[in-house]
């Protein structure tokens, strides 16, 4: 493969226009909780962790927003031109959707697949490359499920001018050769995981040689290869609070766009993996709830065949297979847990991001479980009302939330998270009709 990398990183403003609807800020939803999120402890020492424990992996800036209380965040000038290549993205009234349900509820979705990706992802990959590459760092490791997160940060990595290597789950390398492709052209390198290019990938290989990989373990893989390199440092696609934080931009959107037709939305549907999609559509209405006494409820809507936060358990456990990440207090299913090869790849994972956790048990959010046949049913029905078809991800909100709105009899306000568009993921479409 021919490598063409950018020579021009922007890790200084271009003089791009940005829209002023593009967000200034991101929300942190810490700073209105009514009690702290339990800290992250270290591995060895089960101690609550300190910044210089997370350096190896992650730049000073990440590691201050990963523990800050300040309720808004300044989003740097070079990440907010990028973003205005496709923010604000689209708030759409599903009208066709709604007649085709015969509701009489407004439904409203919020379109992260109009991102040069395909998914809401770039919102938090393009600010995690920034901050590496304004301190220094050559290259970055992650994980990936789907696809959308590798796809994403490889865009990332090439706008700013860092190497991208990239552990793909096993079962979506394999159901999924589009994604690599794509993050191929955006010049990312992209291995199935377990590989037997790390300590990690080998012992889970010959463990089981015939395993379809999880998230857990890919990203055993991803951390091992950062931290053995002094210039490379981790990237992760969902969890951590300050992926949970550049992710905002989506619900800081959502309720402008709202505010601006003068709608208030009873409840928010977000499908939910690791927690990034639901926590960025969410959290800004969670946050207006407490704030100002608002009533917005929120769904979060999990594959019923890694129910995290349906079934799992409330717990300390690590976010990897290997034990190499720090222990996070979460609803978890147990980091040895290999789910089935579901088509949506970006909700396996065994855990979920520790604030989306602590959420729930405040009551600040519900959670529901979706059965992969309801929810592609959901996204068929879907793209024929309304054109798009969407990522099996976000079949899965769109499940709960058109069953709730053919429930409805009186006029509510519905707003559904989109997370992504399905055109790489036709493959699981075929496999349902």
């Amino acid at each position: 493969m021919t490598e063409v990398r950018s020579t021009q990183p922007l890790t200084e403003p271009t003089g791009v226009v940005v829209p002023s609807s593009v967000p200034t800020h991101w929300y942190n939803l810490a700073a209105d909780l009514p009690s702290p999120c339990p800290p992250p402890l270290h591995p060895g020492t089960q101690q609550p962790l300190g910044p210089e424990d997370l350096t190896p992996l992650f730049p000073m800036a990440l590691i201050q927003q990963e523990v800050t209380t300040e309720r808004w965040v300044e989003i740097p000038q070079t990440v907010r031109e990028i973003y205005a290549r496709w923010r604000p993205s689209p708030l759409i009234r599903a009208d066709r959707l709604e007649r085709f349900l015969g509701t009489p509820a407004k439904i409203f979705y919020k379109y992260e697949g109009v991102s040069p990706a395909g998914s809401h992802k770039p919102n938090t990959a393009v600010a995690q490359a920034y901050y590496n590459a304004v301190e220094g760092t050559r290259k970055l490791t992650t994980e990936t499920g789907a696809g959308q997160w590798g796809a994403s940060l490889s865009l990332a990595c090439s706008l700013l001018g860092l190497e991208c290597e990239v552990w793909q789950v096993r079962a979506s390398y394999d159901q999924k050769p589009y994604r690599r492709f794509q993050m191929e052209t955006y010049g990312g390198v992209c291995h199935p995981s377990p590989s037997d290019l790390t300590e990690a990938g080998r012992a889970m290989l010959a463990a089981d040689p015939q395993t379809t990989g999880s998230l857990g373990m890919a990203i055993s893989e991803a951390v091992e290869v950062a931290a053995r390199d002094p210039e490379a440092h981790y990237a992760l696609g969902s969890v951590l609070n300050h992926v949970l934080l550049h992710q905002s931009v989506i619900g800081i959107e959502a309720l402008e766009q709202l505010d601006s037709i003068g709608e208030r939305a009873d409840v928010v549907f977000g499908c939910a993996g690791g927690g990034s999609n639901l926590a960025g559509l969410s959290f800004p209405f969670i946050g207006r709830n407490l704030r100002d006494g608002a009533t917005t409820k929120v769904v979060a809507c999990e594959p019923a065949a890694c129910p995290s936060l349906t079934q799992g358990e409330y717990r300390y456990d690590h976010g990897d297979v290997a034990g190499l990440t720090p222990l996070l207090k979460m609803h978890t299913l147990g980091k040895d847990f290999v789910p089935p090869p579901i088509h949506a790849g970006g909700l396996r994972y065994h855990g979920m991001a520790p604030m989306v956790s602590h959420a729930l048990e405040l009551g600040l959010l519900t959670a529901t479980a979706v059965e992969q046949d309801d929810a592609f049913r959901a996204g068929i029905e879907f793209a024929r009302a309304e054109g798009i078809i969407p990522a099996p991800e976000s079949t899965h909100a769109l499940a709960a939330a058109m069953a709730h709105a053919r429930a409805a009899t009186t006029e509510e306000t519905i707003v559904i998270g989109l997370s992504g568009n399905g055109v790489l993921d036709l493959v699981a479409y075929e496999d349902y009709l």
